[in-house]
């Protein structure tokens, strides 16, 4: 599967170690940086053009997902949710790993580099890789009504 990474300074460290650790297990990872460390820099750039990639490449057929890094997870969540299509969810556990995918079809996964192991968001970091989509009527029928609202801005209760 792609992979498209990206992080802040804060999780510079962490995403090197995800990018060698995922390559090892089979997976194409692209990186969407930063490149170099900076105390100061921004996260949503980075995290904007990584959800932006994974779109661009489900929309073309490519099985594809997104792991954004940062202190907290919750700005790189925020920043990726911005782009159309995009579900990040903050995984912080085997449990939200798993609900992620199963129930929300989750396409991003944002985790606190501060907040964690390096092994300890390598086992996250694969559940959400591993785990399927439920497809369960009900979580579609959740799914389609965000969707609608991101297409057309009309609420669906």
């Amino acid at each position: 599967m792609r992979i498209h990474i990206a992080t802040d300074h804060a999780g510079m460290e962490l995403s090197g170690f995800l990018v060698k650790e995922l390559t090892a297990l089979g997976h194409e990872l692209v990186d969407h940086g930063p490149k170099t460390y900076d105390p100061l820099d921004d996260y949503p750039g980075f995290c904007i053009a990584a959800a932006q990639a994974v779109m661009a490449d489900q929309s073309n057929g490519i099985q594809a997902l997104g792991i954004v890094l940062g202190g907290s997870g919750n700005g790189e969540q925020i920043a990726a949710n911005k782009v159309k299509g995009i579900r990040a969810a903050l995984i912080w556990n085997p449990e939200t790993a798993a609900l992620a995918r199963d129930h929300n079809d989750a396409n991003v996964a944002a985790v606190g580099a501060r907040q964690h192991d390096q092994a300890e968001v390598l086992e996250l970091v694969k559940i959400f890789i591993d785990r399927p989509f439920s497809n369960d009527e009900r979580h579609v029928r959740r799914i389609g009504k965000i969707a609608k609202f991101e297409q057309s801005g009309e609420v669906v209760y």
